[in-house]
């Protein structure tokens, strides 16, 4: 039972830290979509 329970354990830190360090924000982040037109001269926000 106690192997078990370590193994449970080693697979989800071992996930976590896959998660934290290996895959990109970009996959578990949604996508924010900007209102401020950046890159032009008016409307950027930018200072």
């Amino acid at each position: 039972m106690q192997e078990v329970l370590v193994y449970i354990i080693l697979l989800i830190a071992v996930g976590y830290l896959t998660k934290k360090f290996l895959l990109p924000k970009s996959l578990f982040a949604p996508a924010k979509k900007s209102s401020k037109a950046c890159g032009s001269d008016s409307g950027c926000g930018c200072s």
